[in-house]
């Protein structure tokens, strides 16, 4: 028995796809019945043909997955597409390195922790790449004694 156009017709009157149309199996032959759009549209009210539920696609394993990788699993080598400094690139690891360096240069000369010329010379030494980190900033002007003792000048 071919339900084709009862198919069709019920599509565009359900608003959705033929395969989302569902036809009661046990009443077949009232489907096969029906010809006329208003015929299909009494069979809808009766609901003999139903609109099926549109099928999602679940983000369980996706979540699991940032579950994993928040925790540091699955980054291995074998995980990444790109290069090195595709991934990150040498500016933006730059910036990240040197905004808080200088950051603390400037809170060190506006507390007159350390003198202006110093800090001048500070500040082109970590533009220079001498510094990696904060600490290795404030490890080497403990090691040469730049921080001030008195605060007068």
């Amino acid at each position: 028995m071919n339900l084709k156009p009862q198919k069709r017709m019920a599509a565009e009157l359900l608003k959705c796809g033929e395969n989302r149309v569902y036809f009661d199996p046990y009443l077949i032959e009232d489907i096969s019945l029906a010809i006329t759009r208003e015929d299909i549209r009494s069979l809808i009210k009766q609901g003999v043909i139903q609109k099926k539920y549109e099928t999602g696609i679940s983000n369980y394993r996706k979540n699991q997955r940032h579950e994993r990788k928040k925790k540091g699993r699955a980054r291995g080598l074998g995980k990444r597409k790109g290069t090195k400094y595709a991934r990150t690139p040498k500016k933006k690891t730059w910036i990240r390195r040197i905004r808080p360096i200088r950051r603390e240069l400037k809170k060190l000369r506006d507390r007159k922790l350390i003198t202006p010329a110093n800090y001048r010379k500070l500040y082109k030494n970590a533009k220079g790449g001498m510094f990696n980190s904060i600490a290795q900033l404030n490890r080497y002007i403990r090691e040469k004694e730049l921080i001030r003792r008195g605060r007068g000048r």
